[in-house]
């Protein structure tokens, strides 16, 4: 694997060696702390990011390498200049060992992976996918849990433009007997790409508008919040709050099921700090945290 632009490119065997190396870096952090000295990671953001900017960051510096970075590429890089993504990439590649980027248009990481000389890292393309999130998703679950197959997953909220949901179905399409359920508002459902890419693989699911009713029925509630810079203002009003984990609903899920979210949440979890910080159910920072260790692992599969 030279580049990592899509949840597609991870079988199960490398799925669960990246998962191995993870655990062995959170255990182990010391051995590691040289692997990649001497090298450098690009972190190119055309759009706001503050998790998977930083925790690539940190990831890299941690491993001993060091970064150069630049966090509104939108703005301020000569792609305000009318410079395209092939140009951009081919200078920076120059400068560095690895370049992460995050792009507002789909595709995009694929297309820098064409023209690249050393290896391009997705970390967000548009609506299309961000591989990285699914990765740390997959990790989160299979740690909170102990499987990745005979899951019932519930994936909330923006369903239409939410990245991290597409590349997640990706990695639990690989896994037998898996069920996933769509709950989403009526203007924000799931594209069919994913929905015959699931039936490719014989995993099943369905569509739910009432979220209330499928809490108490799954393994793992994966809520996201409705992506306003997505949308329009009345897709976006027709959306807003539908969705909610607080107190209340919370009362509906079983003790042994976990509340995921990809972060930042705003309005779809009203919770307490105190319930987010020791209730077992709430994984969430757990899960960004996982993140920091399964980049880790993959910077040093692609660099090492």
């Amino acid at each position: 694997m030279k580049s990592f632009y899509e949840s597609q490119q991870i079988n199960e065997k490398k799925l669960f060696e990246l998962f191995k190396k993870a655990d062995d870096i959170r255990a182990n952090l010391k051995k590691y702390d040289k692997m990649l000295s001497g090298k450098i990671m690009a972190t190119l953001f055309y759009e706001p990011s503050t998790r998977t900017r930083l925790s690539f960051e940190t990831a890299m510096l941690k491993l001993g390498g060091k970064v150069i970075s630049t966090e509104n590429a939108r703005e301020f890089s000569s792609a305000i200049k009318g410079e395209s993504i092939e140009d951009t990439i081919r200078v920076i590649s120059s400068y560095c060992d690895c370049i992460v980027m995050r792009h507002y248009e789909e595709g995009s990481a694929l297309k820098a992976s064409k023209i690249s000389s050393i290896p391009i890292i997705n970390a967000g393309d548009g609506k299309g996918q961000h591989p990285t999130q699914a990765l740390l998703d997959a990790y989160t679950i299979f740690r909170e849990i102990g499987r990745l197959e005979k899951i019932k997953i519930a994936l909330v909220g923006d369903l239409l433009s939410g990245r991290t949901v597409r590349s997640l179905c990706y990695l639990l399409g690989k896994f037998s007997e898996n069920e996933i359920i769509f709950v989403s508002p009526e203007n924000l459902r799931m594209k069919d790409d994913i929905k015959q890419y699931l039936d490719k693989h014989k995993i099943i699911w369905g569509e739910e508008k009432d979220l209330q009713k499928i809490l108490p029925k799954v393994d793992i509630i994966y809520i996201t919040r409705i992506q306003k810079e997505r949308m329009k203002k009345e897709d976006y009003e027709k959306a807003r709050g539908k969705y909610v984990i607080n107190e209340e609903t919370l009362k509906l899920v079983r003790k042994e099921t976990r509340i995921m979210h990809p972060l930042p949440h705003v309005e779809e979890i009203d919770l307490p700090i105190k319930i987010e910080q020791e209730d077992k159910r709430i994984v969430y920072f757990k899960q960004a945290e996982n993140g920091l260790y399964i980049r880790m692992a993959l910077l040093l599969e692609l660099l090492k």
